[in-house]
């Protein structure tokens, strides 16, 4: 019989994030478009870095979103949502919408180049290397954040040209 390790063992929050920094990861912008049905119409959006493929048949994908945030709340009322995958050339945009009391979401899209998605109204990043549009399928709480899993109405490869925008040991990175 194995031994069992110890509960109390647990990794402090600091060499959690430490241990996880040492994986790259692409970067992504999650947007949504609340029609306004409880006030006036807006778009919001928020950086990302957990973004992943779940399963192909059907297409699901994960998104993770820190739990009683601003993007966590349009969420538990709007189940249509997109994602733009950025280039390297994004990084501006990454920057701006990962900011902590950022500018209002408004000035952010007026100063972002994008349209809006076929699928879900969501605002997507012109240049994108590519972009997905989702509705919501299940929401999980994981500890202080909400697993977002979506089923995949549109994915496009607009702009497959030039290199991913990668996040590394807390910083943007790029292909060497």
């Amino acid at each position: 019989m194995s031994p069992q390790p110890a509960a109390a063992s647990l990794a402090t929050p600091d060499e959690f994030r430490a241990a996880l920094s040492q994986l790259a990861a692409g970067v992504a912008l999650l947007t949504v478009h609340d029609q306004g049905e409880a006030g006036p119409a807006e778009d919001a959006g928020m950086t990302a870095t957990s973004f992943l493929s779940v399963s192909l048949e059907p297409p699901l994908v994960l998104v993770s979103v820190r739990e009683d945030s601003r993007m966590d709340e349009l969420l538990s009322r709007v189940d249509l949502w997109a994602v733009s995958l950025l280039g390297e050339r994004h990084r501006t945009v990454a920057s701006r919408f990962a900011m902590k009391g950022r500018l209002s979401d408004r000035l952010l899209f007026a100063d972002t180049p994008h349209h809006r998605g076929p699928a879900t109204g969501a605002p997507l990043v012109e240049g994108a290397l590519a972009t997905v549009e989702c509705r919501t399928e299940q929401r999980i709480a994981a500890g202080d954040h909400t697993l977002l899993i979506g089923r995949v109405l549109e994915a496009r490869v607009p702009s497959p040209d030039g290199p991913p925008l990668l996040y590394f040991r807390g910083g943007y990175r790029h292909l060497a």
